[in-house]
């Protein structure tokens, strides 16, 4: 596995707007729960530390507060911000883990070592992981990451080339 980088945050959502009129946030979740979100007390929001007073569940979604976001209009401006963490404070992996970040900008290769590209981005539309992968020519294709079309190996994708459109 690649070793991260330790100045490197990771988004762990988004904010889709506000809710209420005291300032709490909508938040579209990059992972599973709302747990990982509320272990983290001190998070980055669109580029700001802000602490994070309270987070529950709501309609396909989380609703958030953060210390200092009172209104909602201050609620409001949040709107497309990542709310972030630092890379290193993320619990440690077991053998065959992984973090989507950690695979951002790893080379792509097919199994001769010819180099095909980059990890741009890990999407999720609910039927799996895909690797974004932006070829030399700027051209982007979307691959399954499964085992056999696209292998983490030694800190590089080893891809198989007929998946790449």
């Amino acid at each position: 596995m690649p070793s991260p980088a330790t100045d490197a945050r990771v988004a762990l959502a988004a904010v889709a707007g506000a809710h209420g009129v005291r300032g709490e946030v909508k938040l579209k979740l990059f992972g599973d729960s709302i747990d990982n979100l509320a272990r983290q007390p001190s998070l980055t929001v669109g580029g700001k530390p802000l602490l994070l007073k309270d987070v529950r569940a709501g309609n396909k979604t989380a609703i958030a507060r953060f210390e200092g976001v009172a209104s909602r209009e201050a609620a409001e401006a949040l709107r497309g911000s990542l709310v972030e963490i630092d890379r290193i404070a993320l619990p440690p992996l077991g053998d065959g883990e992984y973090y989507h970040a950690d695979l951002i900008g790893l080379p792509c290769v097919d199994g001769d070592g010819v180099a095909l590209g980059t990890v741009a981005a890990i999407e999720d539309y609910g039927a799996g992981e895909l690797l974004d992968i932006e070829k030399a020519d700027g051209k982007r294709s979307l691959i399954p990451y499964r085992d056999g079309i696209a292998d983490l190996v030694d800190g590089r994708i080893i891809l198989d080339p007929d998946f790449l459109a």
